[in-house]
C-alpha cells in the first residue's frame, strides 16, 4: 500500500530536523525524529551523516527520552540536551528534567555535564566555553531545588505575573525566568550565572558565543509602558557577566537566528521594523561590529530564515524565500547579492566548511522531504549525501501556476496533480491557503501534506497571495491591514485560472487553511458559495477577541489598531456569519496559545446556532499544530472523510480513529 494512502505508515517515516558540522569539517550530524516503539509519540536521536557520497548514516545516540540541540566542541566532542536518566546516579528523580550531556569524540558512553533544577534549554559553544539557557526561580540558588519540590508537593501551580507576556505558543511562562549560564570545557566546572534577575528579558531569546568563548551575544527584551516592549541586541562578557548594548532602536526589534563571524569581529542577526496600521512589518539582515556596535542593514527586500558566515568572515550565506522556493544567497558586507542554488529547492541549516570549499545543508521541496546535501561553492554542484531517513516517492506531479489579479499583480503558486488527472478524468480541487500570514508554500510539510490528498485523487492548489514572502516588500504591503478583501481577490483569481484547466473539475472544489489560512477559510466561507466544503484549522474568527487573547497581542495591535477600531469590524470573519452556506469542518487544539481555543468555541457555537452543517474536531492536548501520531492520523482521516462527503458526494463515514 502507498505511503500516502495509509496514514499510519505515513506518520512512521523518520524526519530530519537539523544539521551541524564539526569545527574541523570532518563530521556532520543530524537530529532525527522518528516514531517511538509504542507508536503513540515521537522521539529524537542524533545520527552521523557522511560528508562524502557513499557510505551510510549511522545512529550515535539512543534513549527513551531522546536528544536535541546537538553542538560540537572544538575537540570534536558532541554536546546535546536530553532528559535521559544518569547511569551514574543510583536514585533517579521521578521527573527527569533536561540536562547537558557530552558524547566523547574518541568513543565511549555519553555522560552528564551539567544540570539545573529547572532544566537546561538551548546551548551554544565557543572555544572552550559552553553557554546554555536554563529556567531559574528567583531567589537563593541553593534552595531552588527544594522550592520547586515544595511547589510540586503542595499542588501549587499558580503564577503571579507582573508583566506581559504570560505564555508563549503552547506553554506558560513562569514562575521561573530564563537565564544564561557559562562554563569551561571539558570538565565543565560549576556554571556561572551570566544574567541574574533578568526578568523576562531572555524569554525565547536567541544567543551565540564568539569563537574564542569570551563573549555571548543575545537578544534582550526591554519592557515599556502600556504593555509594549522592544528587543535589543546585547553582548555579555562570559567571564564577568558585564553587559553592554550593541543595538537598540525605538522602532526596531533585533532577533535571531544569531551568528558570529569566524574571526569574532561581527554578528549577523535580523532587524525587524515595527509595523504600524499603515506600514507593514519589514525584515533586514543586520550586521554589527562587536567592538563598537556600529551596524548596517543589508538585503532589505529579503526575509531571511537562516544566516551563517562564510569561512573567511567576508560574506554571509542567507536562506530566504524567493517565489515559492527557498534558495541560498551569498551576501557581501557591502550588500552585493548572489544566488547560489538554482531550481525549485528549499534549504535550511546551512553549514559552511572551514576550508571554504563546501556548504552543507538540508534540501527539500514541495515534492520531497529534507535530505542532507553538499554544495561545492566554486562549481555550484550539489551532491546528495546518505540520509538517516528513507527516500519518499510522491504520487502525482507538481507544476507551477500563475495568473494576474485584478490590480495587475502576478499571483503564482504550486499545483499538485494526482496520478491520472486529465481532460477525460478531471480531478477535484482543494484550495490550500498558507498560514503566517507572512509565509510561502516553499517546501515539504509533514503537517499539511498535499501528496496525501493527491493519493486520494485530489488536485491541490497552494497559492502565494498578498502577504506572502519571497516577492518583495510590496507584496506584503498590498495586503497589510486588508487581510480579507485583498487576499480573497488574489485567491479567487488563481482559483479561477486553475478550474479553467481541462484536468480540473470545476464542479468539485473545497478550501482548506490553518492559522491565517484558517482565517481566510472562514472569510471565504462568508463571501462565496463556490466551494462544496471548508476546512478551517486553528482559525481566527472574531478578530477583536483574538487580538487581546493571543500570546503576542502587541504584534497584532500594531496592524489592527486599538481594540474596537474599525479595522477589527471590517476584517473580522464573524460579521459574515449569516452569509455562510458551505459545510464547515472546524479543527482546533486546546493548548493553542497563538490562536486561543476561544476562537474555535465561538465559531462552533455561531455555526450551530445558525444551522450551518458543520463538525468540530477538537484536540484537548495539542497546540497550534497537531503533533502526536495518533492525532495526526485522526486529523487526516477526518478531513478526508469530510471532503469525501461534501466534495466527492460520498456517504459520510465516521473514521475509526475518532470512533
Amino acid at each position: 500500500m502507498s505511503l500516502f494512502k495509509d496514514i499510519r505508515e505515513y506518520v512512521g517515516v523518520p524526519r530530519l530536523l537539523s544539521l551541524r558540522l564539526s569545527p574541523d569539517g570532518s563530521r556532520l550530524v543530524s537530529v532525527v525524529q522518528s516514531l517511538n516503539p509504542d507508536g503513540k509519540s515521537y522521539g529524537t536521536s542524533i545520527w552521523e551523516v557522511p560528508t562524502e557520497p557513499g557510505g551510510e548514516a549511522h545512529r550515535l545516540t539512543r534513549s527513551a527520552k531522546g536528544e536535541t540541540g546537538a553542538r560540537f566542541a572544538p575537540d570534536g566532542d558532541l554536546l546535546f540536551v536530553s532528559r535521559r536518566p544518569d547511569p551514574a546516579v543510583k536514585d533517579q528523580p521521578e521527573d527527569e528534567v533536561p540536562a547537558l550531556w557530552v558524547l566523547p569524540a574518541r568513543g565511549g558512553e555519553a555522560r552528564k555535564l551539567a544540570e539545573r533544577p529547572g532544566g537546561v534549554g538551548g546551548l551554544e559553544v565557543g572555544g572552550d566555553t559552553v553557554v546554555f539557557a536554563a529556567d531559574v526561580l528567583a531567589g537563593d540558588a541553593a534552595t531552588e531545588a527544594d522550592r520547586r519540590k515544595s511547589r510540586k508537593e503542595s499542588g501549587t501551580s499558580a503564577i503571579l505575573h507582573e508583566g506581559y507576556p504570560i505564555r508563549y505558543w503552547d506553554h506558560d511562562l513562569g514562575p521561573g525566568q530564563t537565564r544564561l549560564f557559562a562554563a569551561a570545557l571539558p570538565g565543565l566546572a560549576e556554571p556561572r550565572d551570566l544574567t541574574p534577575e533578568p526578568g523576562g528579558a531572555l524569554t525565547e531569546a536567541s544567543f551565540a558565543v564568539t569563537p574564542d568563548g569570551s563573549t555571548v551575544v543575545t537578544t534582550w527584551t526591554v519592557p515599556l509602558p502600556a504593555g509594549r516592549s522592544r528587543t535589543d541586541l546585547v553582548a555579555i562578557d562570559a567571564a564577568t557577566g558585564e553587559r553592554r548594548v550593541l543595538a537598540s532602536s525605538g522602532v526596531h526589534d533585533f532577533s535571531g537566528p544569531m551568528e558570529i563571524s569566524p574571526d569574532g569581529s561581527k554578528v549577523a542577526c535580523w532587524r525587524e521594523l515595527h509595523a504600524t496600521e499603515e506600514r507593514a512589518v519589514e525584515f533586514a539582515l543586520w550586521i554589527a561590529d562587536l567592538a563598537t556596535g556600529e551596524g548596517s542593514a543589508l538585503t532589505a527586500d529579503l526575509a531571511p530564515s537562516a544566516t551563517v558566515w562564510a569561512a573567511d568572515s567576508r560574506s554571509v550565506y542567507v536562506v530566504a524565500d524567493d517565489r515559492g522556493r527557498r534558495p541560498i544567497f551569498q551576501v557581501g558586507l557591502t550588500g552585493d547579492l548572489v544566488r547560489l542554488t538554482p531550481g525549485d529547492d528549499a534549504f535550511i541549516e546551512p553549514c559552511p566548511s572551514p576550508d571554504g570549499r563546501y556548504l552543507y545543508a538540508l534540501r527539500s521541496s514541495v515534492a520531497g522531504p529534507a535530505v542532507p546535501v553538499r554544495i561545492a561553492l566554486e562549481s555550484g554542484e550539489i551532491t546528495e549525501l546518505p540520509s538517516p531517513a528513507p527516500a519518499v516517492e510522491i504520487p502525482g506531479t507538481l507544476t507551477e501556476v500563475s495568473t494576474v489579479a485584478d490590480d495587475g499583480v502576478e499571483i503564482r503558486g504550486w499545483l499538485v496533480l494526482p496520478p491520472g488527472a486529465s481532460a477525460g478524468n478531471p480531478a477535484p480541487l482543494l484550495l490550500w491557503i498558507h498560514g503566517g500570514p507572512l509565509a510561502s508554500w516553499t517546501d515539504w510539510s509533514w503537517r499539511w501534506n498535499p501528496w496525501i490528498m493527491a493519493e486520494h485523487g485530489y488536485a491541490v492548489l497552494m497559492p502565494d497571495p498578498c502577504l506572502s514572502t519571497g516577492y518583495g516588500q510590496q507584496m506584503i504591503q498590498r495586503g497589510w491591514g486588508d487581510w480579507g478583501p485583498r487576499t480573497h481577490a488574489d485567491l479567487m483569481a488563481i482559483t479561477d485560472a486553475c478550474v479553467a484547466r481541462p484536468d480540473i473539475d470545476a464542479g468539485r472544489t473545497g478550501v482548506m487553511g490553518g492559522s491565517f489560512g484558517g482565517y481566510m477559510a472562514n472569510w471565504v466561507a462568508g463571501h462565496t458559495d463556490r466551494f462544496r466544503a471548508v476546512v478551517t484549522h486553528a482559525s481566527l474568527w472574531n478578530l477583536d477577541q483574538f487580538a487581546g487573547t493571543t500570546d503576542s497581542a502587541l504584534y497584532w495591535q500594531r496592524e489592527f489598531g486599538a481594540p474596537g477600531s474599525d479595522r477589527y469590524r471590517l476584517l473580522s470573519p464573524h460579521h459574515s456569519l449569516d452569509e455562510i452556506r458551505t459545510p464547515m469542518l472546524v479543527i482546533h487544539g486546546d493548548k493553542d496559545y497563538r490562536v486561543p481555543i476561544g476562537e474555535a468555541l465561538r465559531l462552533w457555537w455561531d455555526l450551530r446556532r445558525s444551522s450551518v452543517e458543520s463538525k468540530f474536531l477538537y484536540f484537548p492536548d495539542e497546540n497550534h499544530w497537531i503533533l502526536k501520531p495518533g492525532n495526526v492520523i485522526a486529523w487526516y482521516e477526518t478531513v478526508l472523510a469530510f471532503l469525501a462527503q461534501h466534495v466527492l458526494g460520498e456517504q459520510w463515514k465516521r473514521p475509526e480513529s475518532v470512533a
